[in-house]
C-alpha cells in the first residue's frame, strides 16, 4: 500500500494515552468510552509537545484522523491543542479501532493469565484469544481497506491504539508478516510514544515512558 502515499508525505502515528482500563489491567478491545487517567493526559501532552517541536515554523496542511473511541478522541484533543490545530476538523474511522477481543472485553489480564498464556512475552502480542475475537490478519485487512480509501494529499496525524497502531506501522513500512501472526507488525513501543513514517521509513519522535501494548 505504500505506493498510494506520495513521496515525502509525513504520517504521525500515536496511540492514545493511558486509560482507567490500562491502569487496572483490563482488556479494552472495542469498549468505546474508557476515559484517560491523569497519567494518560500527561502522555498525550508530551506527544503534543513533541509534535509541536517537529512542526515548528511549518504551517502546512495537517489532516487529523482518529479511531472513533472516546480515549482516542480525548488524546487527539490534547495533542491538537498543543500544536494549535482545530480538533473539530478531525475525521474518525472505526477501522482504526483496537483489536476486538470479543467476549474477553472488560476482563482482567490477571484472571485470563490464571487460565493459561495470553501474551507472547517477547513480541508482546496475543497468543490466545476467544473464538469471537479478531485476528491480527483481520486488523491488517481493515487497515489496508482504510489506507486504500485515503487521498493522502496532506501530512496526517493518526491517533489509534496499541495493537492496531503496530499493524498500521508494519503495513506502512512494508514489513513482512510476522511469523505466527499473519500480519506485518512493527515492534512495540511504550505507551505515550509517537512515530513519523515518511517514504516507508519510521522515526520515533516521542518515546514514552508508559507500559504495555494493550488498548
Amino acid at each position: 500500500m505504500k505506493q498510494l502515499i506520495k513521496k515525502g508525505l509525513r504520517l504521525f502515528i500515536a496511540r492514545h494515552g493511558e486509560t482507567v482500563f490500562n491502569a487496572a489491567g483490563r482488556l479494552q478491545g472495542t469498549h468505546a468510552h474508557t476515559p484517560l487517567t491523569a497519567r494518560g493526559f500527561r502522555q498525550a501532552l508530551a506527544m503534543g509537545d513533541g509534535l509541536a517541536r517537529r512542526l515548528c515554523e511549518w504551517n502546512g496542511a495537517l489532516d487529523l484522523v482518529a479511531s472513533d473511541t472516546g480515549r482516542a478522541l480525548q488524546t487527539l484533543a490534547i495533542v491538537t491543542e498543543a500544536i494549535g490545530r482545530d480538533w473539530h476538523e478531525a475525521t474518525t474511522d472505526p477501522r482504526l479501532a483496537e483489536i476486538d477481543v470479543g467476549s474477553w472485553g472488560g476482563r482482567y489480564y490477571r484472571d485470563l493469565m490464571a487460565e493459561g498464556p495470553v501474551i507472547d512475552v517477547q513480541q508482546r502480542l496475543f497468543v490466545r484469544l476467544p473464538e469471537d475475537a479478531e485476528s491480527y490478519g483481520d486488523i491488517a485487512a481493515r487497515l489496508n481497506a482504510w489506507i486504500a480509501d485515503q487521498a493522502f494529499e496532506n501530512d496526517m496525524l493518526i491517533i489509534s491504539h496499541g495493537m492496531t497502531s503496530r499493524v498500521l506501522r508494519g503495513i506502512l513500512c512494508g514489513l513482512p508478516d510476522l511469523d505466527g501472526f499473519d500480519a506485518p507488525i512493527a515492534p512495540g513501543l511504550p505507551q505515550g510514544s509517537m512515530v513519523m513514517i515518511r517514504d516507508g521509513v519510521e522515526e520515533v519522535i516521542v518515546l514514552g515512558k508508559g507500559e504495555g501494548e494493550k488498548g
